[in-house]
């Protein structure tokens, strides 16, 4: 990749207050934002958004990040994915608030749950929150696994953590919000 498309250095462009480097960035890395925006929507039938329109406001909500030291692609991609959950939560909220009931949405088939197929994205928000209070780490991996897609190795390298720990907080984390989410079903789901 020529180092004007590299991503790292245009991250480090950005960071020095060139809005070109962020457009360019967004072009090198548009397939994989798209693919992580497609992720989080796939099996939503509540939310009428679509990944370009969920790209887009992530988007607009990354150019209003100032005084960002971004490391590296994995570092940037953890943010659009942990931007782009809160984009649908705030989307979720909005329409429950219109409508009064409750957004169902398909969690990555990368973390085996319940045999529910889709869980209300307000319900995992507060999951996710929960978790967070307990071991902050933990709800970390969930987040770049799930909403970023991350391998284990790239999560480690984020979070500055031997791969070892992250798979055992992964794991860890899996089953804490299997049991959870096995609570707070009605009966009978």
């Amino acid at each position: 990749m020529p180092p004007a498309q590299d991503p790292t250095s245009l991250l480090q462009e950005w960071s020095g207050g060139n809005s070109v480097a962020m457009n360019e960035l967004v072009q090198v890395l548009y397939q994989q934002m798209h693919r992580i925006a497609a992720a989080q929507l796939q099996g939503e039938r509540s939310l009428t958004l679509q990944p370009t329109q969920l790209v887009n406001e992530v988007y607009l909500r990354l150019v209003q990040i100032r005084e960002m030291e971004w490391r590296d692609r994995n570092h940037f991609l953890a943010m659009f994915a942990r931007i782009a959950r809160r984009a649908l939560v705030d989307e979720a909220r909005r329409r429950r608030a219109g409508k009064r009931a409750g957004q169902a949405v398909t969690l990555s088939t990368q973390i085996p749950l319940p045999t529910v197929a889709q869980v209300d994205v307000l319900q995992i928000d507060a999951l996710l929150e929960r978790l967070a209070t307990i071991d902050s780490v933990a709800a970390r991996v969930v987040e770049m696994r799930v909403f970023s897609g991350l391998t284990l190795e790239d999560v480690a390298t984020q979070l500055e953590l031997s791969i070892s720990t992250v798979s055992r907080k992964w794991r860890a984390a899996k089953a804490w919000l299997a049991e959870e989410m096995r609570t707070d079903l009605p009966d009978g789901a």
